[in-house]
């Protein structure tokens, strides 16, 4: 389950269909449209994606891939889609073909966001759509060849194209799809820039609007109204106070604001499908030197993420570094508590965490066009938790922040 589940199953900060009741009065009515001019990914773009996946397959001698309903598909094809029992998705082949297969009643709607020149094969409810996949393969010859699987196509579309093509070879399209979607390019990275701008200024909006009292979904609800105004889409808005601020992404306890107690704020956005994902801290009232202390030493930590994540480097070597300078100041060792439970960062693009993390053992290097999450926070169970949380992406000469890292618990919002 990752935060943006916990916080609607557990109501810390689920995103609010509306202002809440008695805030409408205080929220801003000036705030800027920083969407209003964000371009849509291009059908040329995406042409070239496909082409580009097709260069992958051939490198990886792989013939085929199959990806389900979600963002890869949408990456590809532009198709938005949910995922059911009734199989929507598409075949990509190492020739640059793109066929996209959905129930027959369906097509009409999944045509209102295919935005390729792309084959529509439909599948009627009595018929097997992965058999009908295998047909369309076996038409190009490539029914006994190797066919990789997206990394999160369900085990049935799994078996059941196998059934359906015995004599091909089943393997991972991670050299393909990832070798595409961990790459931004300069339209994705223009998405994303717009997102964090949103998500930076609803906080600089909501926080010195927080008050005694309000709840979680008071402050998120303040945050996703704010979001809208500017033109982005709330994906997730995790508020933690005061000891929930210890657990990463919280716990059911009620909580409400209290004078000298930390407020932890874990929200993003998205801009025609690519998100930001930005973590403020701040204490309601005035901080204690335990507190100011903490807040110092994490805010350090992404510094040392940042200037550790060199081209070339490993991931891995990034949680690391954190994971080191934090080991001399006491916390751990590792992941152990009180200190950093979790990964210090995670890729992000059309989703929210997205390959490959920045944790112990990624040997994937650091190349132009990765971005990532920053966020060591730490955590003292049964106290509080720190966690600062800014996304950096890796350029030509190395790391560059999407937004600006807070530089005091004074000033929070960066």
């Amino acid at each position: 389950m990752n935060r943006r589940d916990f916080a609607k199953l557990a109501g810390l900060g689920a995103v609010a269909a509306a202002t809440p009741v008695g805030l409408s009065a205080r929220q801003s009515d000036a705030l800027p449209k920083l969407a209003a001019n964000a371009q849509p990914i291009t059908p040329e773009e995406r042409a070239m994606r496909i082409q580009r996946a097709a260069v992958l397959m051939r490198a990886n001698d792989i013939d085929a891939v199959l990806i389900e309903a979600g963002s890869s598909l949408t990456y590809f094809t532009g198709v938005r889609w949910w995922r059911s029992e009734r199989l929507t998705g598409a075949v990509l082949t190492r020739e640059g073909e793109c066929v996209v297969t959905t129930p027959f009643f369906e097509e009409p709607s999944v045509r209102e966001s295919l935005a390729i020149e792309a084959e529509v094969a439909t599948w009627e409810e009595h018929e097997d759509p992965l058999a009908k996949v295998a047909a369309w393969l076996a038409t190009r010859g490539l029914d006994k060849g190797k066919v990789g699987i997206e990394e999160t196509v369900r085990y049935f579309a799994v078996g059941g194209l196998a059934a359906a093509m015995p004599d091909a070879r089943i393997v991972s399209a991670n050299p393909v799809v990832r070798g595409c979607r961990m790459f931004k390019s300069p339209a994705e990275l223009a998405l994303m820039q717009v997102a964090n701008d949103i998500t930076q200024a609803a906080y600089r909006d909501v926080i010195p609007r927080i008050e005694a009292g309000m709840t979680p979904s008071d402050i998120g609800g303040m945050i996703n109204a704010a979001t809208r105004q500017m033109g982005g889409s709330p994906e997730f808005a995790l508020v933690l106070l005061g000891e929930a601020s210890a657990y990463p992404h919280g716990t059911g306890m009620p909580q409400k604001v209290r004078p000298g107690e930390v407020v932890l704020m874990d929200c993003g956005c998205n801009v025609h499908g690519y998100q930001s994902d930005i973590s403020r801290t701040m204490v309601f009232g005035e901080a204690t030197p335990k507190q100011r202390l903490v807040w110092s030493q994490m805010r350090k930590g992404q510094d040392v993420a940042f200037e550790a994540a060199q081209l070339g480097r490993s991931a891995g070597e990034v949680d690391d570094a954190v994971r080191a300078y934090y080991e001399r100041l006491g916390y751990g060792p590792d992941y152990k508590l009180p200190g950093t439970s979790h990964r210090t960062g995670h890729g992000i693009g059309l989703d929210g965490h997205e390959p490959i993390n920045l944790v112990r053992g990624e040997e994937t290097a650091l190349a132009p066009g990765m971005c990532f999450s920053n966020e060591p926070g730490i955590y003292l169970p049964g106290e509080f938790g720190i966690r600062l949380e800014d996304c950096f992406t890796m350029t030509e000469s190395g790391p560059r922040w999407s937004t600006t890292p807070p530089n005091s618990i004074d000033d929070p919002a960066g």
